[in-house]
Protein backbone atom coordinates (compact mmCIF):
# COMPACT_ATOMS: atom_id res chain seq x y z
CA UNK A 1 0.00 0.00 0.00
CA UNK A 2 1.05 3.25 -0.82
CA UNK A 3 0.91 5.92 1.88
CA UNK A 4 -2.09 7.93 0.34
CA UNK A 5 -3.70 4.67 1.11
CA UNK A 6 -3.69 4.78 4.58
CA UNK A 7 -5.63 6.40 7.22
CA UNK A 8 -3.94 7.40 10.44
CA UNK A 9 -6.07 8.13 13.73
CA UNK A 10 -4.26 9.88 16.59
CA UNK A 11 -6.37 9.00 19.82
CA UNK A 12 -5.79 12.49 21.51
CA UNK A 13 -7.05 14.20 25.33
CA UNK A 14 -7.29 17.66 25.77
CA UNK A 15 -4.12 19.20 27.86
CA UNK A 16 -2.09 15.96 26.79
CA UNK A 17 1.49 17.29 25.94
CA UNK A 18 2.42 14.48 24.44
CA UNK A 19 -0.77 14.20 21.70
CA UNK A 20 0.72 17.80 21.14
CA UNK A 21 3.78 16.49 20.13
CA UNK A 22 2.28 13.81 18.15
CA UNK A 23 -0.43 15.79 16.75
CA UNK A 24 2.61 18.25 15.21
CA UNK A 25 4.76 15.49 14.12
CA UNK A 26 2.04 13.32 12.57
CA UNK A 27 0.39 16.58 10.58
CA UNK A 28 4.06 16.94 9.10
CA UNK A 29 4.36 13.31 8.14
CA UNK A 30 0.33 13.58 6.63
CA UNK A 31 1.54 16.30 4.19
CA UNK A 32 4.51 14.85 3.37
CA UNK A 33 3.86 11.59 2.39
CA UNK A 34 -0.18 12.10 1.81
CA UNK A 35 -1.60 9.71 3.79
CA UNK A 36 -5.34 10.66 5.46
CA UNK A 37 -4.80 11.95 8.71
CA UNK A 38 -8.17 11.83 12.06
CA UNK A 39 -7.74 12.92 15.09
CA UNK A 40 -10.44 11.81 17.93
CA UNK A 41 -10.59 12.89 21.41
CA UNK A 42 -10.11 9.44 23.56
CA UNK A 43 -12.81 11.47 26.50
CA UNK A 44 -15.65 12.31 23.89
CA UNK A 45 -16.24 8.29 23.46
CA UNK A 46 -16.81 5.71 26.19
CA UNK A 47 -15.44 2.91 24.52
CA UNK A 48 -12.32 4.88 22.94
CA UNK A 49 -11.78 6.14 26.88
CA UNK A 50 -12.32 2.48 28.16
CA UNK A 51 -9.65 1.10 26.02
CA UNK A 52 -6.97 3.77 25.65
CA UNK A 53 -7.23 5.80 28.41
CA UNK A 54 -4.29 5.04 30.21
CA UNK A 55 -2.08 5.44 26.72
CA UNK A 56 -2.65 8.52 25.00
CA UNK A 57 -1.49 9.08 22.12
CA UNK A 58 -2.59 6.68 20.76
CA UNK A 59 -1.59 6.42 16.69
CA UNK A 60 -3.69 3.87 14.63
CA UNK A 61 -2.87 2.83 11.37
CA UNK A 62 -5.95 2.05 9.25
CA UNK A 63 -7.67 1.44 12.48
CA UNK A 64 -5.14 -0.82 14.08
CA UNK A 65 -3.12 0.36 17.01
CA UNK A 66 0.34 0.97 15.53
CA UNK A 67 1.66 2.91 19.05
CA UNK A 68 1.17 4.96 22.08
CA UNK A 69 3.15 7.77 23.64
CA UNK A 70 5.50 9.04 21.23
CA UNK A 71 5.36 8.30 17.51
CA UNK A 72 8.28 6.61 16.48
CA UNK A 73 9.19 8.26 13.23
CA UNK A 74 11.11 5.10 11.23
CA UNK A 75 8.97 2.86 13.07
CA UNK A 76 6.09 4.67 11.45
CA UNK A 77 7.62 5.40 8.06
CA UNK A 78 7.81 1.74 7.62
CA UNK A 79 4.02 1.17 8.56
CA UNK A 80 2.23 3.59 5.97
CA UNK A 81 4.97 2.65 3.26
CA UNK A 82 3.36 -1.08 2.84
Amino acid sequence: MAPADHVVTLLTRTGCHLCEEAETLLRALAAELGFAYREADVDAVPRLRAEYSDRVPVILVDGKEHGYWRVEEARFRRAVAR
